[in-house]
This record gives structure tokens, sequence and C-alpha cells, in this order.
């Protein structure tokens, strides 16, 4: 698996800079870019975050970390693979010294997302991609959804029953572990549906331990879906 995009034409092989070489407002302007996922133009960065000036784009263009498409007006701007790599340092870097309380918002923001990142294997193309592209949201069931909804009446003495994962699991043939999580992470927002850690922990087996799944920093081992 791939932890970046495919290499662009237009990105090289420049390697991603430390902090130390970029302005916090450049930093942001890598975020926004990061977040959209697309090539962006000036008036719309503008929009989003920080203003992209002159200096900082040439900049950041001869360091490698964004293309910038200076046949159209306004100018359009996009990560390069070195820069979604540089991005990805940034979700454990240390707040840089002497910046403004909302970049340090920031940066403690970004240690947590680097967190979850590294709990949930997760890359960064897996999450950020451009509005278009997003398809499913927590309103409109996916197929994994459906089948682990078909797996719990199967399993459920009544709706709102407590199953275990260590149950449910095995019922989902060809879903991997991971997208099983994601999607029960993902349906455990919608308000049919609930997670729960073992009130009795004692009582876990080593199978039970691993079907949890983690929601911030709690595994959970039973699943309860009501009527809907």
């Amino acid at each position: 698996m791939r932890q970046y995009p495919q290499p662009r034409p237009d990105s090289g092989k420049q390697t991603p800079v430390s902090a130390d070489n970029l302005t916090p407002s450049e930093t942001l302007i890598l975020l926004t870019l990061l977040a959209e996922a697309r090539p962006v133009t000036s008036t719309d960065l503008k929009a989003l975050g920080p203003e992209l000036r002159a200096e900082s784009r040439r900049k950041l263009n001869r360091l490698g970390l964004v293309s910038t498409d200076t046949s159209v007006r306004p100018y359009a701007h996009e990560l390069t693979d070195a820069g979604w790599a540089r991005c990805r340092q940034e979700f454990g870097a240390e707040t840089p010294p002497r910046v403004a309380p909302p970049v340090r918002t920031v940066y403690t923001l970004l240690r947590a997302l680097g967190r979850h990142f590294d709990r949930a294997d997760l890359q960064l193309y897996e999450v950020f991609t451009p509005v278009t592209e997003v398809d499913v949201s927590v309103d409109a069931p996916a197929p994994l959804e459906d089948r682990i909804r078909a797996a719990y009446r199967n399993l459920a003495r009544r709706p709102g029953a407590w199953v275990s994962l260590t149950r449910l699991r095995p019922a989902l043939i060809g879903a991997t572990t991971a997208d099983v999580d994601r999607e029960l992470v993902r349906m455990n927002r919608l308000p049919d549906v609930h997670l729960t850690p073992e009130a009795n922990q004692k009582a876990l087996t080593d199978d039970d331990r691993a079907a949890a799944v983690v929601v911030g920093d709690v595994d959970n081992h039973l699943l309860a879906i009501e009527e809907r």
C-alpha cells in the first residue's frame, strides 16, 4: 500500500524539508492544499487559509512541495508527492517556537491526528480526497454497513441487544479488519448504533481483545443496533 498518491510528472524527486525551512504561514498553505487534495487557485486558497504570496509560492515551488500551473489565471496550486510527505511529517511535529496561539492549536490538533493515523494505520490519501470523490456520508449507508447490520440481526436476540464483536467479525467474510474497524467507527456516530467496552474486563479472552475496535482511546468489544 502506498502512503502517498502515485507520483505526478511534475513532482520531481525532491525530499521533504524540515520545519525550520518553512514559515508557519507556508506550512498552513501546505495543510490547506492537503485538506483540499486538488488544484486550488490563488483566490480560493486565500479564502480557505493564508494568502500565498509570490515569494512563498516561488519558495514552495523551488523546494518541490507545491506545483503551480501558471498557464491559468488565477494560478492553480497543488501538492506534489514531496508536499504530501512533508504534510505527514507535521502530524507528529513539535510546535514551532514563537508562533501565534491559533498556530499552536493547529499543531496540537495535528499531533492528535497523527496518533489516530498511527493507531488506525491510515494513509493520507485514504482521508484527504477531493469533495467530488466523496460519495459516502454518515447518512448514506455503504455496502459494508448493510452487511454489518445483516450480520447483527442474525446474531442478536432482539434489536438493541449487545453482540460481541468476536462473533460479528467472522460473519463478515471478505471484509478486512481495517475496513470493518473504519466502518464500525463511522457507524458509531449514527443514532441507532452503539459500541461499548466489556464491563467485566477479566472475562475477556485473547480473541475478544483482538476483535475489539478502538474509538478514541477505548477498546470496544460489544455492538448494539436499535430498530430504525
